[in-house]
């Protein structure tokens, strides 16, 4: 018993493990500092990763029905504006020209044929103007006949006979004067009623070239377009198909048209303006740096502007922190720029100040 307590008194006391208070000294150290870091960043910086790229999408319609006869582009490739990219039966559109043409000539003789008829109407106006001043003369001098056998026949210089004769010529001249001043008036009518015509005949050749415009417009249809430049998409017509009018064909994502839509909470927007600087990074391409700038803010959320957006009316409101699109536009070289494409997931800083 002594040797076993003596012993117990020459043996070494164990030293405490100051390993574990070393590594939480590190965390320590190391969580503030990433603290200070992140409270210093996040004090200069707002950020977002719900966020994607955006561009302008042209989709292509037919503006007329037919058989597609040919087509000249091949998908994802680009194309320039004015273009030619699909091309489609116009033979009935040309038939449809060429009638409303014939339309046209048939009724542009009827302006001559109207026209013929004004000259020959003011000819007979003429001579309905002449014969009026004829029998108005004629008129006169049995006027003045049937006056002079009036006194005459009153003292017996001639014969009764000899005086109803001169009534009776001087009742024929006013009948015939009468006569010739109707004729002359309708002459005038009828020159009035068919330069009538003549405007109605001119408004209708008006309306025949209006069809033509009309044809030759819809024939232009025929062959389809490109309306912008950039790269052809989703396209879904084929050679021989019967398309109808208003039918999408394909898209086009417009060139220099690529910018940013970053979904910022509501609360982040307090410090946000136009102009401020952004730090672009790009999911698809981690070692792509991009800049860009705030352009301009939403109208609304994006709850607002959807199909069924929230009636807070109903009773069943929750408070739920709403985001707000913000749009920005990117600083970079075309290279750069062909690289990215609409949709693709992004995360964006925006720099205060």
């Amino acid at each position: 018993m002594a040797k076993e307590h003596e012993t117990q008194e020459h043996e070494p006391k164990k030293k405490p493990n100051k390993v574990i208070p070393i590594i939480l000294g590190v965390l320590l150290v190391g969580g503030i500092i990433f603290g200070i870091k992140e409270y210093i960043y996040y004090g200069k910086h707002i950020d977002t990763d719900d966020a994607q790229i955006d561009g302008d999408i042209s989709p292509v319609v037919a503006r007329v029905g037919g058989y597609v006869d040919s087509i000249y582009f091949e998908e994802n490739t680009h194309v320039t504006v004015g273009q030619t990219l699909v091309k489609i039966d116009d033979r009935d559109y040309k038939v449809k020209v060429e009638q409303a043409q014939a339309a046209q000539v048939g009724a542009s003789a009827g302006i001559n044929v109207n026209q013929s008829q004004i000259y020959a109407n003011e000819a007979n106006s003429s001579s309905a103007r002449a014969q009026v001043a004829s029998n108005a003369a004629r008129l006169d001098k049995v006027q003045k006949d049937y006056a002079r056998y009036a006194n005459l026949v009153k003292d017996g210089s001639v014969t009764q006979q000899q005086f109803d004769q001169a009534k009776a010529d001087l009742d024929v001249a006013k009948a015939n004067l009468r006569a010739s001043q109707d004729q002359y008036k309708a002459a005038q009518e009828q020159i009035g009623t068919t330069r009538s015509q003549l405007k109605v005949t001119n408004t209708g050749v008006s309306q025949k070239q209006v069809d033509i415009d009309y044809a030759k417009l819809q024939l232009s249809y025929a062959t389809i377009k490109a309306p912008s430049s950039g790269l052809a998409a989703k396209k879904s017509v084929q050679l021989g198909q019967l398309v109808q009018a208003g039918q999408t064909l394909f898209s086009i994502v417009n060139d220099n048209s690529l910018y940013i839509t970053a979904n910022f909470k509501e609360t982040q927007l307090n410090d946000m303006k136009n102009g401020q600087k952004v730090d672009v990074e790009i999911d698809a391409y981690p070692d792509l740096k991009l800049e860009g700038e705030v352009y301009n803010f939403s109208p609304a959320t994006g709850a607002k502007f959807s199909l069924l957006p929230p009636d807070n009316a109903t009773g069943n409101f929750v408070k739920v922190v709403q985001r707000v699109p913000v749009k920005i536009k990117i600083t970079a070289d075309k290279a750069t720029m062909d690289k990215l494409r609409p949709g693709m997931s992004v995360k964006v800083s925006v720099i205060k100040g």
